[in-house]
């Protein structure tokens, strides 16, 4: 059994986490650490889980004997707490982060740790033998996944065109102004045009896709939308070939990947992703443009489910085990 304590599980990517965990045949949660919620039952702050949790209750501390820690922490305190639990970590010999710390390259070394970025369709090899991981960020897996088999084949040449839209638990459980009901309800709005911080390792990952020193220029429009969880991205750039050979070029890169699907039906959307750990694509030729629909629960594909999948490839079990 592999041994995995969860740090920050208060939040909702660690009540996925712990959700995924629990139903995993070779899993055994041992710690689910949250300074403000320690005591509590787990079912108290995750109620869906009521029932299927009732022993797990919140810890201040891990306890000692842990394969693997997940750090579900908001972004930027990722380096603060290992570097403040140095002494909890002797016996941790793997780290997967949910932030945004170690993601980019020049971030990537840490407290004599190396973080490798985890999108397994970009490089499955080297997460499957890595010590720590550095989980994507969930516009970022949803605008990758749309990308990757044109940089790879190099026909990403020109600016690429982004806007995508994703629901309320994006923002993460405390509340702000922009979570409140009567504010998001039959709303949207647009926030961080152009300069969201997934951008740096999107164009990082387009650049190692296509072994070039940099990726083309990529314009992001996010939105926050209405309804909870999921993201769509609608994806567009010049593209000179036709749709039966961008539909060719899509299905052989993913062919390996269990995960990410194309679809050739009419239209994709959410209510198709929303609950799982897929990523689906869509693609449409016209005008000289290629446009790329790409759908994604944000929360597991986009984070917690993800996490599960690059931990599976860490420990040479089945990649879809749990998911």
């Amino acid at each position: 059994m592999i041994h995995v304590g969860i740090i920050g599980g208060a939040g909702y990517t660690a009540g996925e986490l712990i959700r995924l965990l629990r139903r995993h045949d070779c899993v055994k949660i041992t710690a689910v650490v949250s300074s403000s919620s320690a005591g509590q039952k787990v079912s108290d702050i995750h109620d869906d889980l009521l029932g299927d949790v009732d022993d797990l209750r919140f810890c201040a501390e891990l306890t000692g004997t842990e394969d693997v820690i997940f750090l579900c922490l908001g972004h930027g305190i990722s380096r603060e707490w290992i570097s403040t639990h140095q002494e909890k970590l002797t016996n941790a010999p793997h780290i997967i982060d949910l932030g945004n710390d170690f993601r980019l390259q020049a971030d990537s070394v840490f407290a004599g740790r190396e973080f490798v970025y985890g999108l397994p369709e970009l490089q499955r090899e080297r997460i499957a033998a890595a010590q720590n991981i550095a989980n994507p960020g969930c516009f970022a897996t949803a605008i990758q996944l749309a990308l990757l088999p044109l940089a790879e084949a190099g026909l990403l040449k020109q600016t690429v065109h982004v806007s995508a839209i994703t629901g309320s638990t994006g923002a993460g459980r405390s509340m702000t102004e922009h979570q409140h009901f009567s504010w998001r309800n039959n709303n949207v709005s647009i926030y961080k045009p152009l300069r969201h911080q997934h951008l740096d390792e999107i164009r990082q990952s387009l650049a190692q896709a296509a072994h070039l020193p940099s990726a083309p220029e990529v314009l992001f429009v996010p939105y926050r939308g209405n309804f909870t969880r999921g993201i769509f991205a609608s994806v567009y750039t010049p593209f000179e070939g036709t749709l039966q050979e961008a539909q060719n070029l899509y299905a052989d890169y993913y062919a390996p990947h269990p995960f990410t699907h194309l679809s050739t039906q009419k239209e994709i959307h959410l209510k198709q992703v929303v609950g799982s750990n897929k990523c689906l694509l869509h693609l449409d030729v016209h005008a000289g443009q290629l446009l790329i629909s790409s759908a994604i629960d944000n929360l597991l594909k986009g984070a917690s489910g993800q996490a599960v999948q690059n931990m599976n490839l860490m420990f040479g079990l089945e990649e879809t085990a749990g998911l």
